[in-house]
This record gives structure tokens, sequence and C-alpha cells, in this order.
């Protein structure tokens, strides 16, 4: 999988207009973060490919110690670090499930401190 450059971005915006860019990244999959903090100067969405790591689930101990202290799933926490992350994410995890979708909305409503972020920025890095 090849995720868009900043090049082809500007190179894509001397055509057509672009809303939004799609690319592979999660808490643990962090290499497009100077090309969001870009988009979002400009105002372009970024939709994060496998933002709960695919068909392997994000695992990490800071993840999970998060997760528990505020009492909530692992992959709850990983989409409020996402929201968090820039105002320009924008997020489609897709389930199949209630239960997992009852899990995404959880993460939209959870309120990170600023320490459960600085331990989870460690863990992409």
């Amino acid at each position: 999988m090849s995720n868009a450059t900043a090049e082809q971005v500007a190179e894509a915006q001397a055509i057509a207009p672009i809303v939004s860019v799609q690319n592979m990244y999660n808490l643990v999959y962090r290499q497009d973060d100077e090309l969001i903090d870009e988009l979002a100067g400009n105002g372009i969405a970024y939709v994060p490919l496998f933002p709960l790591g695919g068909f392997t689930p994000l695992q990490a101990t800071a993840l999970s110690a998060v997760a528990t202290r505020l009492e909530a799933t692992p992959m709850s926490v990983a989409l409020a670090w996402l929201l968090r992350r820039s105002p320009n994410i924008l997020l489609i995890p897709g389930t199949s499930s209630v239960a997992h979708l009852r899990e995404n909305i959880t993460g939209a409503g959870l309120a990170l401190s600023d320490d459960d972020l600085a331990e989870l920025d460690k863990i992409g890095h």
C-alpha cells in the first residue's frame, strides 16, 4: 500500500480541488504526522485508513493502561486519540458488529487528559 505524499497532494491540487486525503494512519503507524498538519493548515480533511490497525488490532501496553484508567476499551481510546490528534481528521471506522459500533461511538466521547495524550504519543515514536 502506498500512501499519498505531500508532493502528490500538491500535484493533484494543480489539477482539481482536493477535499480529503486517505492514507494508512493510526496510533502506531504515524508516518503522516507532518502531512496531517499541512493538510489541516489548508482546510483539507484527512481520513485515516485502518484507524484501529486493520486485520491486526492495535496493541500496546500504554494503550491498555490508558484504557484501564478511563474504564474504556483500547479501541475506544485509539479513536479518541485520533480525534484529538487534529481537527481535520475524519474517522470512518468500519464494523459489522453493533458492539463494535458502540465501542467506536464511545471513543468520540472520551476525554483524554494531557498526560494520557503524552503517554499515547510515545507509542508511535
